[in-house]
This record gives structure tokens, C-alpha cells and sequence, in this order.
């Protein structure tokens, strides 16, 4: 492979150069005040940043890998930031977005597809499964950054809260990521240094637990402790519920009956 061909397999893909743009331009709407329709622009910033964070999350995974012996993830594509190069972009994208619509969960799919026998050390398939969450719990770091930093005031309630819910989906995306449960990141974190038998025996459970976290957050008594949890951490880092809430109001800008009075 040359290294002009190389260079273009890691060249950041138009699709994600062009959901930044989409993030910038609706993010500066709600700051500047200039949104007419405050509730979709809400909804558009917050989704296409929602969408960068699973591509920066895929990327930290097949960047760790690379590093780690997987040269694969280079023709792949994976290094371009493109979620249409993903292996499923149901799980990766399409899943997310609709946990993030239902029920204000974010929760990042499985997505690239790393060939872990080019790889040896526990320690790196340990690092390669913590780099996608670690790169949420960063993301969560940015976003309330302007909170505890108290650089908030004079902005419109509209960035706040929807700044403020983008927050609370990079909070519970690190949270139910490094859960250990099979299918997640957080197993993978743990897989290495567990038996064969073990391993064995949970292997066939990979492919639902995503879909068996989700249903347990419906739980109502699941859902209470976990979100308890979650606004704890937001509490710390200076978000109040009532934005968050706010947020994720405006977020479902078609409902009828909000609660919520937002400023214009």
C-alpha cells in the first residue's frame, strides 16, 4: 500500500465533515437566539452531536486497534469517521438515535469489526474495548465544561438545556458502556481475563445484550435507580435536572403537551 493510498483510507469522510456542519450551524442558532423554531433546531443540534460522539467513540476503537496490530481498520475505513463505512449501521447509528427519541438513553452499538487475532496482550484488547466510552466520558467532560465553569451566563435557555441534555446522553452513554455485561464495551474490558470456559459459556449472549439493557431500563425500579445515578453525576458537574428535563422536552419538540416554558 502506498502512502498516498494510505493517506486517503484515514481522510475524514464528507458524511461526518457534513454532520459536524449541521451541529455548528444549529448550535450557533440556539446561541445567537437566531433559531425560528427553537424545538428542531434543538433536535438537530442534539442529534447530529449525538452522531459525532458514536463516530469519535467507533474511531477511538479502531485507532486503539490500529496501534494495537489491527492494520485491517485502515482499508476498512473505519479511520475516516464515516458511519456508513460501520459494520452495522442499524446498531451503530439508526438504534442509538431511536434509544435517544424513546426514552433519552444514550447508548452507542457495536460497530466496527476488530480482528483480534492480529492483536496480543490482554492489556490491549482491554484498552481497544475502553477507548469508545472513555472517548464518551470526554465528550461528557466538553459539554458540561461551561457549567462548572459558571461560563454560562447571558447564553439563551435553548443552548443551555439543550447543551445540558447532550450532556446527560454522554453521561449515561460511559455509565451503561462500561456496564460488564456481553455485547458492551464494558465486557470487552474484562473479556481477556476471563476463562475460556467462561467465555464460552456468555459468548452467545452478545448479540442481545444491548437490546437486554434497553428493556431492562423500562423497568421503572431500574430505570429510578439508574437515572438517580445519573443526574448525581450531572448534579456534581453543575447541571440541574430541570434542564436536563427541559432538554429532552424541547428535544421532542412534536409533542403537545410540554411542561417547559422556553424562552424565544
Amino acid at each position: 500500500m502506498t502512502t498516498a493510498s494510505r493517506a486517503s483510507e484515514q481522510r475524514i469522510s464528507p458524511v461526518f465533515l457534513g454532520i459536524v456542519a449541521v451541529t455548528a450551524v444549529t448550535g450557533w442558532a440556539l446561541w445567537t437566539g437566531f433559531a425560528s423554531a427553537p424545538g428542531l433546531a434543538v433536535f438537530l443540534f442534539v442529534t447530529s452531536a449525538w452522531v459525532v460522539s458514536l463516530c469519535l467513540h467507533e474511531y477511538a476503537h479502531a485507532r486503539t486497534a490500529l496501534h494495537s496490530g489491527d492494520i485491517t481498520v485502515v482499508a476498512k475505513g473505519y479511520l475516516r469517521l464515516n458511519p456508513l463505512a460501520y459494520t452495522h449501521a442499524l446498531l451503530s447509528i439508526v438504534l442509538p438515535v431511536l434509544f435517544v427519541i424513546m426514552g433519552g438513553i444514550g447508548l452507542p452499538g457495536g460497530a466496527v469489526f476488530i480482528e483480534r487475532g492480529r492483536i496480543r496482550g490482554r492489556w490491549r484488547h482491554s484498552l481497544i474495548s475502553a477507548a469508545g466510552p472513555l472517548t464518551n466520558v470526554l465528550f461528557a467532560v466538553v459539554c458540561t465544561a461551561p457549567f462548572w465553569l459558571d461560563a454560562l451566563d447571558g447564553v439563551p435557555r435553548d443552548f443551555r438545556i439543550a447543551l445540558a441534555f447532550l450532556a446527560l446522553l454522554q453521561v449515561t452513554a460511559a455509565i451503561l458502556n462500561f456496564l460488564p455485561v456481553p455485547g458492551l464495551d464494558g465486557y470487552g474490558v474484562i473479556e481477556p481475563w476471563l476463562s475460556y470456559n467462561v467465555r464460552r459459556q456468555v459468548e452467545p449472549l452478545a448479540p442481545f445484550g444491548l437490546l437486554i439493557v434497553f428493556a431492562l431500563l423500562w423497568i421503572p425500579g431500574v430505570n429510578g435507580v439508574f437515572f438517580d445515578a445519573v443526574d448525581a453525576v450531572l448534579r456534581g458537574l453543575g447541571i440541574s435536572e430541570l434542564d436536563t428535563y427541559c432538554g429532552f422536552e424541547l428535544y421532542r419538540f412534536w409533542q403537545t403537551d410540554q411542561l417547559c416554558s422556553v424562552s424565544p
